[in-house]
């Protein structure tokens, strides 16, 4: 039977302290980690229980940090520039993975977090491999509204309390990071699509049909420009967070495209099933 080795630590990253979240297993396949990156109002605890499933399912370890400003990572006094997505690829998180001392690994990503995973297979070599959930690809009407939305519920007595539960004070500075970047004029004419050109590592893409946040034209969009071998699937009667809602398919995709795209050794659903809860 696995046992999962759970590490918690803080980075120094440049004036930044960032909180880093290891799911190690004991006997592990290989080294090479799953690289988690968060969603706009997300951290690594609102990755719930998927991280240890994936560490289990996969044999391998997973990493999840929380980006400067969110979660246990220090906070951030200045605004969140329009170019976050590009710059958390492309200027932060190499200098994470640095002090992570990664060679290789595989990225994750779900909605903005997605975005990022998919700009870092474009632009680094170590990237083995990237999947995306409900990632967005550029800046459409149901996303602005479904943000409008999110707004106004958050505008209501109490509901603040839902994200300092995750963010503690940083909470204000996490939603009006989402809301004024996606909203903002400088914002319209946002794409992933001139750089995921970039993209040959095997890529798997998926997205909720029921996406409150995008339609089905983000995972078309995506695969139609990636340059390397990609898997799109569409999860039916499914929202913003597969990952939570249809676990089990999200991680049976996950499981299929590792064997079949990146030839890594995973565990049948029978032994991941014996490892739950093992965890030291």
């Amino acid at each position: 039977m696995c046992l999962i080795e759970i590490v918690e630590l803080h980075h120094e990253i440049d004036e930044h302290r960032i909180f880093v979240k290891r799911w190690i297993p004991l006997d592990a396949e290989s080294e090479t980690p799953v690289v988690l990156f968060h969603d706009s109002l997300g951290s690594v605890a609102l990755w719930r229980d998927f991280p240890l499933l994936l560490a289990q399912t996969l044999n391998r370890p997973v990493i999840a940090y929380d980006r400067a400003g969110y979660g246990q990572s220090s906070a951030v006094m200045q605004a969140q520039p329009s170019t976050f997505i590009e710059d958390e690829a492309k200027a932060f998180f190499p200098r994470l993975k640095q002090a992570l001392g990664l060679t290789q690994y595989l990225a994750l990503g779900h909605s903005v977090g997605g975005g990022m995973a998919l700009l870092l297979a474009a632009y680094d070599d170590a990237c083995v491999g990237v999947i995306s959930i409900d990632a967005q690809a550029f800046v459409e009407a149901r996303t602005l509204q479904g943000i409008r939305d999110a707004q106004a519920m958050f505008s209501q007595p109490g509901q603040m309390q839902r994200l300092e539960k995750w963010h503690d004070a940083k909470a204000s500075w996490v939603l009006t990071s989402w809301v004024e970047n996606w909203l903002s004029p400088a914002f319209t004419d946002w794409s992933l699509v001139p750089t995921i050109r970039g993209v040959t590592c095997p890529a798997l893409v998926m997205h909720g049909d029921n996406d409150e946040y995008g339609s089905c034209d983000f995972p078309h969009t995506i695969a139609d420009n990636v340059s390397g071998d990609v898997v799109i699937r569409i999860l039916e009667n499914c929202g913003h967070t597969p990952h939570k809602e249809c676990q089990d398919e999200v991680m049976s995709q996950i499981q299929t495209f590792c064997q079949q795209q990146l030839g890594l050794r995973v565990l049948c659903d029978e032994e991941a099933h014996e490892k739950e809860g093992t965890v030291l």
